[in-house]
């Protein structure tokens, strides 16, 4: 691996320790009731960074959705296959996948845009954004603030993350065409103190 790991890499080395600090976010939980609670069964789903599977692609699947979750990291991709048979995965990145269909019933990203630069990040929440059915939901969460390839080491690996805004991210969100429904942000602290607390940004969002 380089000094500075791409973020498939970092994700095939982390595998099932991410699951162990990030697997059980309250407020990400709370996101995912709500979403269920919206779509009917059947909605078609998209999870993008979609990791082991869990919670989101499980908690989905559960309900009745048929998801499709997308992931850069080959490692979480076979996990996930094994943890969520329900759903079906791909290898593959956000900003150069194309779904097979358009007109997802909802798009999920969590947490999957911060080893981006930041006119990535952007671009990535538009082309997500596009993806999504009138009448349908976008929810996502991030870990926010006006960051540009800040250096950093997260769980054992040097990394290089960006970020927008609150701001920015509610603007870039709404100029892609979606009504932001709410916004709120929370502390997490990760498990077993495997890496540091962070402050979570999650939108709800709506294409009218």
């Amino acid at each position: 691996m380089s000094d500075h790991g791409s973020a498939a890499e970092v994700f095939d080395a982390l595998a099932g320790r991410y699951e162990e600090a990030f697997g059980h976010v309250p407020a990400q939980r709370e996101a995912l009731d709500w979403l269920t609670a919206r779509l009917p069964r059947g909605a078609r789903v998209l999870d993008v960074g979609s990791g082991t599977g869990r919670p989101t692609a499980e908690a989905l699947a559960a309900a009745g959705c048929a998801v499709t979750g997308i992931d850069v990291s080959r490692e979480m991709v076979a996990l996930a296959r094994t943890q969520v048979p329900r759903a079906r995965f791909e290898q593959a990145d956000v900003r150069t996948y194309t779904p097979a269909e358009d007109g997802f019933e909802a798009v999920c990203a969590f947490f999957p845009l911060l080893m981006m630069d930041q006119p990535e990040v952007a671009a990535a929440l538009g082309r997500m954004a596009s993806w999504v059915a009138p009448g349908g939901y976008f929810v996502m969460a991030t870990v926010p603030g006006d960051i540009r390839n800040l250096d950093i080491e997260w769980m054992g690996h040097r990394v290089t993350v960006s970020s927008l805004s609150t701001e920015d991210h509610l603007t870039t969100l709404a100029a892609a065409g979606l009504e932001v429904l709410d916004h709120h942000t929370r502390v997490f602290h990760p498990h077993g103190g495997l890496a540091e607390p962070e402050e979570h940004l999650f939108c709800f969002a709506r294409r009218p």
